[in-house]
C-alpha cells in the first residue's frame, strides 16, 4: 500500500512556566491581606499561605530597597557576558550532524533485528524512518523489559533525544564561534545556556517588582562570585524584613502554623466585598442613601416639623430654626415657636439565619466560594448599616453547626467519602461512641439546619425573622428522633421530615427564602421542592449562582429592610 505524503512535525517541547499566570499581579501592601483571604476562601485551612505567595501578593517599589538595582545589574551583566562568550566560542552544526548520524546507526541496528514482533514491525519501521520520538517510546513501553530488543530500542530513543536537544539548541541560539563540540559537550552547553536564561528572567522580574526571593540562589552560585552572592543575600534579607513589616501593617499575623488574618484585616476585606457589590449596582437601582445616625438609634429624615415638648434637642434642625427666627423677627434669636426638628423613625430589628450548604456537591464550580463571599458581605452590611439586626450563620452538611462570622472564611465543602450510586445509612446519634468523625459528612441535612435556625431565631425579639437557605438541591439526610438517616438518591422520607421542620418555622413566624444554586445534578424535582418549602412559609425561591450570588442576596436584604421600615 502506498504511503501518503505530508508534513512530519518534530515536537521540540516547551516550558509551561513561561506562560503568563492567569492570576492578576499583586498590588500595594494592603493587598497582602486580600491575597491571603482570597487564599483562605479557596483552601480554607487546608493549605498554608507561603512566604513566596506573600511576596507575590505585595508589590514593592524597587527604590525602597537600597542596593537592589546595583547588585542585580552587576550579576546580570556577568551572566550576559558569559552567555556572549559561549555563543562566540562554539559552533553547533558538527554536533547536530553527529547526533543525527548516531541515531541513524542505532535505528539501522534496530531495524535489522530478527526478534521484532510481527505485529509491531511496520509501525516500528515507520517510526524509525520518520524519527518520531513519541511513537518509539510508545512501542518501547509495549516490549517486555530486559530483552535485547528493548535495550537496543532504548539506545535508539536516547540518541534521538540527543538529536532533538541539539536541534533545539541550534534553533534557539545563534552560535558564531568555530570551536567544534561533540554531542555530550553540546548538550552540556545547552543546559548551561538554559540556566543562564532562567536566571536572567528571574533577575529581570526581581528588578521590576523588588522580589529577589524568586531568584534561585543555588543555581546562581554556579556563576556568581562569593562576594556578589553575599551582597544579594543582604539585599534579600532587607526585602524580607520589608515584606514582613508590610504584611503586619496589612493585618496579617505570623504564627507557627503560618500567616493568619487579624479581625481588622477581615473587616477590611468584608468592606471591600461590599464596595464591589454596590459598585456593580447602578445608583438608580440600589436606592441607597446615606443617613445621619443619632446616638439613640433613630434615623434623621430630610423633612422637619415644629418642635414639641419632649423632643430630643439632638434632632433640632438648627439652620431652619435660625431662618424661621430671622423671617419672624429679623433677629437670630429663635424662640420655641421657631424651632423645628427632624422627623425620625426607628428601624425595627431583623433576625436572619443564614444557612450555607457545605455538602460535597458544593465544591463543583466553586459554589462554596461564592457562598462565603456573600456571607461575609452580608455580615459587613449588617454591622455597618443595621447594627441592631442579628445574623446567625449555620454550616449545613450531614449535620449542622453554628458558626461565628470569623469562621466563615475557613468553611470548606465536605469531601465525598462514598461513591456508591445508592446509599442507605443509619446512625444512632444518642450513642456516645458515635461522633461526627464516624460519619460521611458530604450529605445535605436541611432539616437539622432549619431546626437550629428555628431555635436561634426563636430566642430573638426581632420583629422580622427569616431564614436564607443557600443550597443546590434536595436534602439527603434527616433525623428521626436520635436516628440520623443518610439516603441517596434523595428519598421522599427525607423530604417529608424536612417539610415538617419548615412548617414549624412558619408557625413561629419565620420566613424561609431559598437561594437555589445551579448544579450538574439539579433536576425539576429540586426546583419543585424549593418552591413548596418557600410557599409553605410565605418565602421565595431565587435562582442564581457564581458572582451574582452576593449581589442578589445583599440587594434583597436591603430591599426587605426598606419595606419593613417604610
Amino acid at each position: 500500500m502506498r504511503r501518503l505524503g505530508g508534513i512530519i512535525h518534530t515536537y521540540l517541547g516547551y516550558n509551561p512556566t513561561e506562560f503568563p499566570s492567569p492570576t492578576s499581579p499583586g498590588g500595594a501592601g494592603g493587598d497582602a491581606a486580600s491575597a491571603f483571604l482570597d487564599h483562605m476562601m479557596m483552601y480554607g485551612g487546608r493549605r498554608k499561605f507561603t512566604e513566596r505567595e506573600l511576596a507575590e501578593a505585595i508589590r514593592i517599589d524597587p527604590s525602597q530597597v537600597r542596593g537592589l538595582g546595583p547588585s542585580l545589574e552587576a550579576i546580570r551583566a556577568m551572566l550576559e557576558e558569559r552567555k556572549r562568550r559561549i555563543l562566540s566560542t562554539y559552533e553547533v552544526d558538527g554536533a547536530r550532524d553527529a547526533a543525527h548520524a548516531a541515531f541513524a546507526d542505532e535505528a539501522a541496528a534496530v531495524s535489522g533485528r530478527a526478534d521484532i514482533p510481527a505485529r509491531s514491525a511496520e509501525v516500528l519501521a515507520r517510526a524509525l524512518a520518520d524519527a518520531q520520538l513519541s511513537d518509539l517510546e510508545r512501542l518501547h513501553r509495549r516490549l517486555p523489559g530486559g530483552t535485547d530488543l528493548s535495550r537496543a530500542l532504548m539506545r535508539a530513543i536516547a540518541r534521538l533525544r540527543d538529536a532533538y536537544a541539539i536541534d533545539r539548541l541550534s534553533s534557539k541560539y545563534a552560535f558564531t564561534g568555530r570551536e567544534p563540540m561533540d554531542v555530550p559537550k553540546a548538550i552540556a552547553v545547552g543546559e548551561e545556556l538554559a540556566r543562564i536564561d532562567e536566571l536572567l528572567r528571574q533577575i529581570d522580574e526581581a528588578l521590576k517588582n523588588a522580589k529577589p526571593a524568586i531568584i534561585d540562589m543555588d543555581m546562581l552560585s554556579e556563576f556568581a562570585t562569593p562576594e556578589s552572592m553575599d551582597d544579594l543575600r543582604d539585599v534579600q534579607r532587607r526585602v524580607n524584613e520589608l515584606l514582613r513589616k508590610m504584611a503586619e501593617e496589612a493585618g496579617l499575623e505570623r504564627s507557627p502554623e503560618g500567616y493568619r488574618a487579624s479581625p481588622s484585616a477581615l473587616r477590611t476585606y468584608q468592606k471591600r466585598l461590599l464596595a464591589v457589590i454596590f459598585s456593580d449596582l447602578a445608583d438608580g437601582r440600589r436606592g441607597r442613601h446615606e443617613h445621619v445616625h443619632s446616638p439613640d438609634g433613630a434615623i434623621e429624615l430630610p423633612s422637619t416639623r415644629p418642635y414639641a415638648f419632649g423632643d430630643s434637642p439632638a434632632h433640632i434642625d438648627v439652620p431652619q430654626s435660625m431662618l424661621n427666627a430671622v423671617a419672624r423677627t429679623g433677629k437670630v434669636r429663635p424662640s420655641a415657636e421657631d424651632l423645628e426638628v427632624h422627623r425620625t423613625r426607628r428601624s425595627p430589628k431583623c433576625a436572619t439565619a443564614l444557612i450555607l450548604d457545605m455538602s460535597g456537591s458544593m465544591r463543583y464550580g466553586g459554589q462554596y466560594i461564592a457562598c462565603k463571599k456573600m456571607a461575609l458581605a452580608l455580615d459587613a452590611l449588617i454591622r455597618s448599616e443595621y447594627p441592631g439586626d442579628i445574623l446567625h450563620v449555620i454550616e449545613m452538611y450531614t449535620l449542622a453547626r453554628m458558626r461565628r462570622p470569623g469562621e466563615i472564611i475557613e468553611l470548606m465543602p465536605k469531601p465525598v467519602s462514598i461513591g456508591d450510586p445508592v446509599v442507605r445509612l443509619r446512625a444512632d446519634m444518642s450513642d456516645p461512641n458515635v461522633t461526627e468523625m464516624d460519619l460521611p459528612l458530604h450529605f445535605t441535612n436541611i432539616q437539622r439546619a432549619l431546626a437550629m435556625a428555628r431555635q436561634s431565631l426563636g430566642a430573638s425579639d426581632a420583629g422580622t425573622k427569616q431564614v436564607v437557605l443557600l443550597t443546590d438541591g434536595l436534602p439527603t439526610a434527616h433525623f428521626e428522633g436520635s436516628q440520623l438517616l443518610m439516603l441517596y438518591p434523595p428519598d421522599p422520607r427525607t423530604e417529608r421530615e424536612t417539610m415538617r421542620e419548615a412548617m414549624r418555622c412558619a408557625q413561629q413566624g419565620i420566613v424561609i427564602n431559598i437561594v437555589l444554586l445551579p448544579s450538574w445534578s439539579q433536576s425539576e424535582a429540586d426546583v419543585r421542592f424549593a418552591q413548596r418549602m418557600a410557599e409553605s412559609t410565605g418565602g421565595r425561591v431565587m435562582f442564581v449562582g457564581g458572582e451574582e450570588l452576593d449581589r442578589l442576596v445583599v440587594w434583597d436584604y436591603l430591599t426587605m429592610r426598606r419595606s419593613v421600615i417604610g
